[in-house]
């Protein structure tokens, strides 16, 4: 629930402490006995956090909650002096494939077309990528996901999940997948990213991407599509970054302490320490 604070409600934006290397490691770990997802909140991601309850209570749910934006990592250093490692979600999921994948991992993709989980297959040698594309609108349908959390269950265990259906449908439907409790394996919200991987999207050059200007390049890119958000909403997240606090949650609890239990409690996403 929201704490009251000085009249206001102040959300805290609760974060891991990982930077790529060192998740890696921990995804490695994860292993196929339990459930859990990864959530990399953008910008976009932290504006809804504050707005949104039912987005907080499914932030609060994942396993991993790793910062995907420079920006917002240099305005919580500047304005909260707590420094974030950022782990970008397109480099992470880029990362799984090259360094974490094994050739006989079950993996399914969620999202993306047959084609690109052919070329997924082909490119890592993945024997076991099983893929499933749901309709486009399919969240705003109860069949349509139904029946995907029925194709991601019927696939359990697996050792890794990807959710490739955009934000904020990719949370909802790990979450979902976490209450029903039948699922095993580790899930990651992955947005965009395997457009990146096969070429259907560009991301910026790399020096523009370590000056936090990839917004900027995909704005320029695609200003039909991406002015709303950038232009118009984004400055949003500046209102919170004074009103909000970030909470750098320590990378030493055990994993195994953050599965998704229906019985447990949320982990605090409001409130004053």
């Amino acid at each position: 629930m929201d704490t009251l604070v000085s009249g206001q409600n102040q959300v805290v934006f609760e974060l891991d402490d990982y930077d790529l290397p060192n998740f890696l490691t921990a995804a490695r770990n994860f292993g196929t006995e339990r459930y859990g997802y990864v959530a990399t909140p953008n910008v976009d991601g932290l504006i809804r956090v504050h707005e949104n309850a039912s987005f907080r209570n499914e932030y609060s749910r994942a396993a991993f909650v790793l910062l995907d934006s420079r920006v917002a990592a240099f305005f919580f250093r500047l304005v909260h002096r707590v420094r974030i490692p950022v782990c970008p979600g397109s480099d992470l999921t880029a990362a799984l494939f090259q360094k974490v994948f094994q050739p006989d991992d079950r993996v399914l993709l969620i999202g993306s077309t047959e084609t690109q989980a052919q070329q997924m297959r082909e490119r890592f040698g993945l024997k076991n990528l099983i893929h499933h594309n749901p309709p486009m609108g399919f969240i705003r349908d109860p069949a349509a996901v139904e029946a995907c959390l029925q194709f991601m269950e019927s696939a359990s265990p697996f050792r890794y999940c990807l959710i490739a259906v955009g934000d904020p449908q990719g949370v909802i439907i790990a979450h979902k997948l976490a209450e029903r409790g039948r699922a095993r394996g580790l899930a990651f919200i992955i947005g965009a990213s395997i457009d990146f991987m096969t070429g259907k999207q560009r991301r910026a050059p790399k020096w523009v991407q370590r000056i936090g200007f990839e917004w900027l390049f995909r704005l320029l890119s695609n200003p039909r599509r991406l002015a709303w958000r950038y232009l118009v909403r984004g400055p949003k997240f500046f209102v919170y970054l004074v009103i909000a606090r970030p909470l750098l949650r320590r990378a030493k609890t055990p994993v195994a302490e953050r599965e998704f239990s229906p019985s447990a409690h949320p982990r605090e996403l409001t409130g004053v320490p």
